[in-house]
């Protein structure tokens, strides 16, 4: 009977311990799910956040681009105002020097009429005189003769005074309409360049676009090259080796198509409208130490010499294109992964003014 009990108290036991595990085991996996749900929100919430920061990076760039071709634009119009600016200080100038001349002789012509003035009383008295001596002395006769001529000659000197004054308000007359016509062609100057400036903008603008529009139709299937802004951007992946500067196959290939489409393009630009194609060569933020290029400055400066001497091979005009190199000074990308470093390290075509 003891055997018994010891049986049936051993059984009684299981089915709760066989619940316990049962509940702690549903809320493992319950804790688990919750943990794996919010995961899956996190990192969509980081995509999310990496795309809104990429997309405001490239805004930025597209921003700067537009302020530096306005800085530009605006140092070639601010040095036209300096020399017209210059001309109209040269012109104030002068006549300072001649609203001086006129206020000395004005204060010559004062004093002579005061001097004659007081002639003209010398004269008066010395006449009351005679007439009341009556040629009583000669000398009297002598002084009334000599003071005759003194204004004589004063009224000849206000007589040169006066026509000096005259030239030289005519003179002031004259610089002061010069200066007001000066100032009116400055103002109609910058008025007729700001709306040249911005009808060149806008019509290279259009041709910018189209360009761009033909190389966006034939290189669509491409991952790596895409337009940034005004830029067309090629991964340099596909134009260059790792660490090298000379063109590759594929990249002569999509350089060729390239172009193709500029010169087409390029036969439809006005001759007044003085554009040139930009080559930009940048590189990841990774130094380079090596005897052909001792740093990236070297490299990127190389690579977008190598494209343009190709377009140059191609039949563009020399002085269409120019050549520059940012090193890893300009990244579209911050980071510091291996990602970040191949979006950095590319070629940027932009259509733009000289």
């Amino acid at each position: 009977m003891a055997h018994h009990r010891r049986m049936h108290g051993s059984a009684d036991i299981w089915p709760g311990f066989v619940d316990a595990l049962a509940t702690l085991l549903m809320v493992l996996i319950f804790l688990l799910l919750i943990f794996i749900i919010s995961q899956l929100a996190l990192n969509d919430t980081l995509n999310q956040r990496n795309k809104s920061l990429d997309s405001l990076n490239i805004r930025m760039n597209e921003l700067a681009e537009q302020l530096s071709l306005l800085e530009l634009e605006n140092a070639e119009f601010q040095n036209v105002i300096k020399n017209l600016d210059n001309q109209l200080q040269a012109s104030l100038g002068e006549n300072e020097q001649l609203e001086n001349i006129r206020a000395s002789l004005q204060q010559n012509l004062e004093k002579l009429q005061n001097d004659n003035e007081n002639f003209k009383n010398m004269l008066d008295d010395a006449r009351n005189d005679l007439t009341a001596e009556q040629h009583s002395s000669a000398e009297k006769k002598e002084q009334l003769a000599k003071a005759e001529q003194q204004i004589a000659l004063l009224n000849n000197n206000i007589q040169q005074l006066n026509e000096q004054l005259k030239t030289v308000n005519a003179l002031l007359e004259e610089s002061e309409r010069k200066d007001k016509e000066k100032s009116i062609q400055l103002i109609e100057l910058g008025k007729r360049l700001n709306a040249a400036l911005a009808s060149k903008v806008q019509e290279l603008a259009r041709f910018r676009s189209a360009f761009f529009g033909e190389l966006k139709a034939i290189l669509k299937d491409r991952r790596d090259v895409r337009v940034v802004g005004d830029r067309f951007v090629f991964q340099s992946e596909i134009l260059f080796e790792q660490g090298d500067a000379a063109l590759g196959e594929e990249g002569k290939e999509q350089l060729e198509i390239v172009s193709i489409a500029l010169k087409e393009i390029m036969n439809k630009i006005p001759d007044d409208i003085d554009w040139i194609l930009r080559v930009d060569g940048h590189t990841d933020s990774v130094p380079i130490h090596t005897i052909k290029f001792p740093s990236n400055w070297e490299l990127s400066s190389a690579r977008a010499l190598s494209v343009v001497q190709f377009f140059i091979e191609k039949g563009i005009p020399p002085h269409r294109l120019v050549a520059a190199g940012f090193g890893e000074f300009r990244p579209l990308d911050g980071g510091n992964d291996e990602i970040a470093h191949r979006r950095n390290r590319r070629i940027e075509l932009k259509l733009t003014q000289r």
